[in-house]
């Protein structure tokens, strides 16, 4: 499974494994004790347990995040943050300031828990009707909430930082058909996949597209994105960045917001939209299971480093400049 940290646990495991390091597993591999003669850590979930409890806080909220990007200047798609009801001792959500949202951004706004990760429970709405029932589905789960505008995504690449070092920067590519002039969408997506994904892509389809859309014929040579999501977790795949000017600027800004929350070890989103690269958002829990999937040798190196970075901090550090893995 893609929630489970199976791809960390192997890289912890083997790490442990090779530097002489006890590993006690815990709770199914979600809390895991590692020790050796001058050190015991814990790593808990996908924290690694590099980052102070502030900087992984900030992380951890959208809202504050963006807000504290946007008042040092760096780009960063802004996030309004809302309290739920129940959380407020009050039986309504602030309904007037949030339908305001609707009117500063008529294209559509991005629901979502403010806390949440993976995309889940993410929503586009375009009525005032779509954002009340967006807001509910969260609200009743006594999550807080965080509202963005539609953006027009072009672009969107992760960068995985260690100490300000580039560890893995790749783009999210979006599943896409192109058409025949035969087959629909919904039979060109099933063509593409798996019989043992065909399920769970169906699932997908039918969260973010109506049947008419599912079951119109492409006209050849005409290409149709599978999803409005960049996350992995939704079929987007990933392509390794490995130079070049792309790189370059996506790197600069995301090490710039890690600055910023003075975060150690982190994956940055960067989003291009309007012409403009700008900070989605920044993960304090570094999620590579799906990653994995696809190169499992750049989820253990990059493992392995900011692992060092705990238990031999002047191995990683000896050299001017870490090595970047993704070269």
């Amino acid at each position: 499974m893609i929630n489970h940290p199976h791809h960390q646990l192997a890289a912890v495991t083997r790490y442990c494994a090779e530097r002489g390091i006890s590993l006690d597993v815990r709770e199914d591999g979600w809390l895991l004790v590692l020790g050796n003669a001058t050190k015991r850590h814990l790593i808990f979930g996908y924290d690694l347990g590099l980052n102070s409890a502030v900087a992984h806080r900030i992380a951890c909220d959208k809202a504050a995040t963006a807000t504290l990007l946007t008042a040092s200047g760096v780009p960063a798609v802004p996030h309004a943050f809302f309290l739920g009801p129940a959380m407020r001792g009050v039986s309504e959500p602030e309904w007037a300031s949030i339908l305001e949202l609707l009117e500063a951004y008529p294209n559509g706004l991005v629901v979502k828990p403010n806390e949440g990760t993976s995309g889940r429970a993410v929503t586009r709405v375009h009525t005032a009707a779509e954002l009340k029932d967006a807001l509910t589905l969260i609200f009743d789960t006594g999550a807080s909430v965080a509202i963005a505008p539609l953006l027009e995504i072009a672009d969107e690449v992760r960068v995985i930082l260690l100490d300000g070092v580039p560890l893995i920067v790749y783009r999210k590519q979006r599943p896409v058909v192109t058409g025949n002039g035969i087959h629909s969408m919904r039979e060109l997506a099933l063509r593409a996949v798996p019989v043992q994904q065909q399920s769970q892509l169906l699932r997908r389809l039918a969260a973010e597209f109506d049947a008419s859309t599912l079951h119109a014929i492409i006209p050849q040579g005409e290409q149709r994105l599978l999803s409005w999501r960049h996350n992995l977790e939704f079929g987007a795949q990933p392509v390794l960045l490995r130079d070049g000017e792309l790189r370059e600027t996506c790197t600069a800004l995301a090490q710039e917001a890690a600055r910023v929350i003075n975060i150690r070890y982190a994956s940055v989103d960067v989003v291009l939209a309007d012409g403009q690269w700008r900070v989605l958002e920044i993960n304090s829990g570094v999620k590579m299971e799906a990653l994995g999937e696809h190169a499992p040798e750049l989820v253990e190196t990059a493992s392995f480093a900011a692992l060092d970075a705990i238990f031999a901090p002047r191995v990683l550090g000896s050299a001017p400049g870490a090595p970047d893995i993704s070269q």
